[in-house]
């Protein structure tokens, strides 16, 4: 048996874990001997996860839930794999991911993306329980309190346990934020909303599905919250915008002809 390395009190990270960086973060939630996941990865990693699992001395048949933070493949690919080595586990999502992973839709899910040429596999899953906002998941005695975050992504959850948040890719340490893709179901104005719960929150800790955790710190959340602001009104990020100042200021000049001002 290894030694847990416990990132915070009843949560083991699972690349936190092993020293080493396996893909997006795995977060292990545990009460006495029930336990439960937070996002798996990708299938190749899943049985080397659940080995170290098992070292651990966590009972795989203990496994309560694999619960999906999002329907993004680098997340949720190896579920699939994962059930089947946890036999007593149920697939836990939110009902707009369920509906993106049992179609099978692969562009929503991130499987498919022609312009970067990356064409993975990923299973069709099938969602034995969803959750939606102020739902509540009990794990032996703790209380996982379910958020509906959108904004990245479409059914987008974060989980709370007391004073942490499992905060899923709405934001990161370094101030970045989940990938907008109107393709993939991103909404800036439903991203702007989530980023202003989890600020203005009690949560003292975010633990992201990428990168370290970090402390919950206003500036931060701030500084990306008026980023965000901006996006809506840039053509740069087009049909993820709600408008373009830029053209109703041209019809305005167009109708006073207003020469060019350099």
């Amino acid at each position: 048996m290894i030694a847990r390395r416990e990132l915070f009190p009843n949560i083991i990270e699972l690349n936190y874990q092993a020293r080493r960086r396996f893909g997006c973060c795995v977060y292990l939630v545990f009460s006495d001997t029930d336990w439960a996941l937070v996002d798996i990865g990708y299938e190749d990693t899943v049985e080397e996860l659940i080995d170290l699992i098992r070292n651990m001395d966590f009972p795989l048949t203990n496994c309560r839930y694999l619960i999906a933070t999002h329907a993004d493949a680098d997340h949720v690919q190896g579920f699939k794999r994962a059930a089947e080595l946890l036999p007593n586990a149920q697939i836990v999502a939110h009902p707009d991911a369920k509906r993106i992973l049992e179609a099978g839709d692969r562009i929503a899910s991130y499987a498919e993306i022609p312009a970067q040429e990356i064409s993975i596999d990923m299973p069709i899953l099938v969602i034995q329980k969803t959750v939606v906002d102020g739902d509540v998941l009990e794990l032996g005695d703790l209380k996982l309190d379910v958020w509906d975050t959108p904004g990245h992504a479409t059914g987008q959850l974060s989980l709370r346990l007391n004073n942490l948040l499992l905060s899923g890719d709405n934001i990161f340490r370094d101030g970045c934020v989940g990938g907008i893709d109107a393709h993939h179901g991103s909404d800036i104005p439903a991203f702007i909303s989530s980023l202003k719960r989890i600020q203005g929150s009690d949560v003292d800790w975010l633990l992201p599905s990428h990168g370290p955790a970090f402390g919950n710190d206003h500036a931060l959340l701030q500084s990306t919250i008026e980023r965000l602001e901006g996006y809506q009104h840039m053509a740069d990020f087009g049909t993820c915008a709600v408008d373009w100042p830029l053209l109703d200021e041209w019809d305005d000049e167009l109708a006073k002809g207003t020469p060019p001002v350099k």
